[in-house]
């Protein structure tokens, strides 16, 4: 005969007997303990830094993001700022500034990773072995140090203004940056002219700004190429031998049959190399590009609300990293139910 557990009802003992042999009443009672005691930790830290706030005379809240700033913003993106701008609009300017960088390093890094990874597949010797040697020479040196040398190359090797190299008209390149002509109307550019010290006039690319998308695109660009060999890989060789006995070249069977193929073991790693992208250009701070969160620790040493700024930048980057990611697991299952060919 089956044994059969104690039901409630039955006094208090055989409501305990029941959870002892019930787990999905455990379940319940374990997680609203546990919740319990995180609410609990979560109430006591906050009511002990709000204490220790105020016994130090901080304020607290997000009140000072509408004061003035009084600071002034090396490079401003898509938005005007000035000293007597806002808390908030400098914080809008250093948000700007990071999706800017991460925009361009994730085409740039996609583009060169791609080419990379290709690269190491090819039959051609020196090809794959330079290409092998880049992606071992740059995923094996950390990032910061990789900025740091790329900001020293293009601050004290390029040469001065007066000097600039010329590669095309109206571009130059110099350790003050790049300038570059921009649409002044429809029908006419705005070229940058030499004057004293500098250019003035056209499009303009500061050194920091150059320095830290050259150092983001090459490092991320190692992994993407990895990731875009272990992709090609994957899919079968007869593939291959398909697509060419259908009298496609080797370019156009890569194109056409095994990439879109190989899209599904793609994208999913490709998503994190384009948040760490994303991540990493807070290494900003280190060579004076005013990113987010360069913006927020000269915010955090004016009012000295750490908790707030540390929240802002916490915030941010979630935010960003979350579109991201559903933007590319969308893109990922399009791409699994045609076949690669979103």
């Amino acid at each position: 005969m089956a044994h059969e557990f104690p039901r409630p009802g039955g006094g208090r003992s055989s409501r305990i007997v029941w959870l002892r042999y019930d787990s999905r009443a455990r379940a319940i009672v374990y997680q609203v303990l546990l919740a319990a005691a995180l609410g609990l930790a979560f109430w006591f830290v906050i009511a002990n830094t709000a204490e220790n706030l105020a016994a130090r005379g901080i304020a607290s809240g997000f009140q000072f993001l509408f004061r003035e700033a009084g600071f002034e913003i090396s490079e401003t993106t898509f938005l005007s700022y000035n000293a007597g701008s806002s808390y908030l609009r400098a914080i809008a300017v250093g948000v700007l500034n990071t999706f800017r960088v991460a925009v361009i390093g994730i085409v740039l890094a996609t583009s060169l990773g791609t080419l990379i990874g290709l690269a190491r597949l090819s039959r051609n010797w020196l090809l794959g072995t330079l290409a092998a040697a880049y992606v071992e020479l740059i995923r094996n040196v950390p990032l910061l140090v990789q900025l740091f040398f790329w900001y020293v190359v293009v601050t004290e090797h390029f040469p001065a203004p007066a000097d600039a190299l010329n590669p095309l008209p109206g571009v130059f390149i110099s350790n003050r940056g790049i300038v570059f002509p921009i649409p002044r109307s429809p029908f006419e550019l705005d070229y940058p002219e030499l004057t004293a010290f500098n250019f003035s006039g056209g499009g303009a690319v500061s050194p920091e700004f150059a320095a830290l998308l050259l150092g983001l695109v090459i490092y991320t660009a190692s992994f993407i190429a990895e990731i875009v060999r272990a992709g090609i890989l994957a899919v079968d060789r007869g593939q291959f031998e398909a697509a060419q006995s259908l009298g496609l070249r080797p370019w156009q069977a890569m194109r056409f049959v095994i990439l879109p193929q190989a899209l599904r073991a793609i994208v999913p790693p490709l998503t994190s190399q384009y948040l760490n992208i994303t991540k990493n250009s807070s290494l900003a701070v280190a060579i004076g590009y005013p990113d987010l969160v360069s913006i927020c620790n000269t915010i955090i040493n004016q009012t000295g609300q750490a908790i707030e700024g540390i929240a802002i930048i916490m915030f941010v980057y979630l935010t960003i990293s979350l579109a991201l990611s559903a933007f590319m697991n969308r893109y990922n299952r399009l791409a699994a139910l045609k076949g690669g060919n979103p």
